[in-house]
């Protein structure tokens, strides 16, 4: 069901470079983008991946060099009994994370240093369950050719822009038809962005939840890390917005709520239905026992003070925390 997914997302994607193609140059236009539209397919499968890390400045970690991180991720995988995925830090202010990969077998999770700098040991580990959720519902392959693509289009439409409206070429449409095609082959992009984001989201949510056996540590961090997304501005993200939709929370300025045009449910929507997930569950709130031999282990009985790093949520060391390095070393 999720290359099926996929496949029609390839061909609603083909169909507006084609589109483009035919406002920027007539039939021949259509043939070369049609051309360009597979080209480009082929290399996101299996490609987009690394496109959209290096886009973010990623840089991959291991064990030695960011080892309680990586251990988290390790334990977690095992939990959801997934291959374990490549490791990547951003340096980002902004508190965020996403996951990347065409399968689970060639999957990589990614997660800034202002989330791992800010948030707790176990609000961590519930953001990076929400990941590996992605990872295992496939979702990654169809979100990273989502990016790719929609910001090809988009780039497209620019250049219809500067070619579309010369007289001497084969536009049909002339100048308005260019405008038009300018405005909505971003959007008709956009619209295909959120009909394979946001109902993905509460599912990667309910997942990890799972994952973790928390769905509360999901939901603090949800809660800090949309605070944080508006205050915090993540530059990579605001020149490339097509992949806004990747990450946990919108990582762009001025997000809208459960809108038409949000790439992501609203955050309170998502934090009500993981608090209905943990009375089913019998979590319920903050004061959850953690699992027993996990990468949290010793997890008490309120809500967790301390990061993953051995800090508290203000940021303040702990004594004897005073010379001990971040998890990227």
């Amino acid at each position: 069901m999720n290359y099926f997914r996929t496949a029609i997302l390839l061909a609603g994607m083909t169909a507006l470079f084609m589109g483009v193609g035919y406002m920027i140059g007539g039939q021949g236009g259509m043939m070369i983008a049609l051309l360009v539209a597979a080209g480009m397919n082929v290399f996101s499968y299996w490609n987009s991946d690394r496109m959209v890390l290096s886009m973010y400045g990623a840089r991959e970690v291991d064990r030695a060099s960011a080892p309680e991180y990586y251990s988290m991720v390790e334990e977690l995988a095992a939990r959801a009994q997934l291959p374990m995925p490549r490791v990547y830090i951003m340096d980002n202010p902004q508190p965020n994370a996403f996951a990347t990969g065409r399968n689970p077998q060639n999957a990589a999770v990614a997660a800034t240093t202002g989330l791992l700098n800010s948030l707790s040991r176990e609000e961590v580990a519930g953001v990076m369950a929400h990941e590996l959720a992605h990872v295992k519902n496939y979702d990654t392959l169809t979100m990273t050719i989502t990016a790719t693509l929609a910001g090809a289009i988009s780039m497209l439409a620019n250049f219809a822009m500067i070619f579309g409206g010369n007289r001497n070429n084969n536009n049909p449409f002339g100048m308005i038809g260019t405008i038009a095609m300018m405005i909505l082959a971003p959007l008709a992009a956009m619209v295909v962005q959120m009909a394979v984001s946001r109902s993905r989201e509460y599912e990667a949510d309910k997942l990890g939840a799972q994952i973790c056996g928390q769905p509360m540590w999901l939901a603090s961090a949800l809660a800090k890390i949309s605070n944080a997304a508006h205050a915090v501005p993540n530059m990579p993200a605001e020149h490339n917005p097509a992949t806004a939709h990747m990450f946990i929370i919108n990582p762009l300025s001025g997000e809208r709520m459960d809108s038409l045009f949000s790439t992501h449910p609203a955050t309170e929507n998502r934090i009500a239905a993981l608090q209905a997930l943990a009375q089913q569950m019998g979590a319920g709130g903050f004061a959850s026992t953690a699992p027993q031999g996990g990468p949290w282990a010793g997890g008490g009985t309120s809500r967790p003070a301390s990061t993953a790093w051995g800090r508290r949520g203000g940021g303040e060391p702990r004594r004897g925390d005073e010379r001990r390095r971040g998890p990227w070393g």
